[in-house]
């Protein structure tokens, strides 16, 4: 990589492991931007016009605006619909074969080096709109990991994070609107059995194992960085190349971060939030997920669970 090149720091995993207040908390650091779910860009951010973090709709924000002006020349001379089909035939997790040997999909080089220098552009007009030596997309997605290692002049160092299954599994139960939609019925996130969680926790925390073996990457646990969020943060600062200064962390307080205004696309609705907030380990899933629940989502998830340091056990 050449130190020209735009530094992505990328947290993948499975939804509802608290990738957005990791990466609100992380887009606090100084040089770094963070800018949502990249991989939404396209559908929710520039043709369905949700919301941006900072309350306007994508479209009319102006980070974005000049974003598009930087990357594009203007986000007139780019047909997102285009994006989005092109997005379909690359970013699959399907296709993560072909990423790591293009020789097994000969045919789909040319829309993935089309695509592949699109998202360059992209992410180094987000990294020059913002001044950012680091973006943060907290897209989560497994395909855009194995993407983003054949990007040009990108340096993606990624965060694998991971959650106690049973945690995810009691989240993906409960019903959150999403207040980016705007101008119709309101909208809510899915909703998953704790059965189809579970499966999909393994093969999500599966594919991001896999890169580990093909590429560096950091495992971090939710859990752990409630606990003890400045050496959290020291970490994945030194996995990414980035030196702790005095200024470092003046945003986090003794149980509290300071929040300012991200301009993030897509994400669980806690992005709108600026000012304090309060860091504390969400356990409810103990109480409130039913055991006959705990058992399933135990019995589907138990190796993978012991491999990232989890007992079987409920943790109190």
């Amino acid at each position: 990589m050449s130190a020209l090149d735009q530094k992505v720091l990328y947290i993948g995993g499975f939804g509802r492991s608290g990738s957005t207040l990791v990466e609100r908390i992380l887009g606090q650091l100084p040089g770094f931007c963070s800018a949502g779910e990249i991989v939404f860009l396209w559908q929710r951010g520039l043709i369905d016009g949700q919301l941006c973090g900072c309350g306007t709709p994508v479209p009319e924000c102006d980070f974005w605006a000049r974003v598009g002006k930087t990357a594009f020349g203007g986000w007139d001379q780019i047909d997102a619909h285009e994006m989005l089909a092109l997005q379909k035939r690359v970013d699959r997790n399907r296709y993560i074969p072909s990423m790591v040997a293009p020789r097994l999909r000969p045919a789909a080089q040319a829309d993935f080096e089309r695509y592949t220098d699109v998202l360059s552009r992209l992410y180094r007009g987000i990294g020059e709109v913002a001044g950012a030596r680091v973006v943060i997309d907290a897209s989560k997605h497994a395909s855009t990991a194995f993407l983003l290692r054949k990007v040009p002049n990108l340096d993606p160092r990624v965060v694998h994070l991971v959650r106690d299954s049973r945690g995810v599994a009691y989240s993906w139960t409960k019903e959150v609107k999403k207040p980016e939609v705007t101008g119709g019925d309101d909208a809510f996130m899915p909703q998953y059995s704790p059965s189809s969680s579970g499966r999909q926790w393994v093969a999500y925390n599966l594919l991001f194992d896999a890169l580990g073996t093909i590429d560096k990457t950091m495992i971090l646990r939710y859990e752990a960085l409630m606990a003890n969020p400045r050496e959290g943060l020291e970490r994945i600062l030194a996995h990414a190349d980035e030196p702790v200064t005095a200024e470092s962390f003046a945003f986090l307080g003794d149980g509290y971060v300071d929040l300012g205004c991200d301009h993030t696309v897509a994400g669980n609705p806690m992005r709108f939030h600026q000012g304090r907030l309060d860091l504390r380990l969400d356990q409810a899933w103990t109480t409130k997920l039913p055991e006959r629940d705990r058992k399933v989502v135990t019995a589907i998830t138990w190796p993978l669970q012991l491999r990232y340091g989890y007992s079987k056990k409920d943790s109190k």
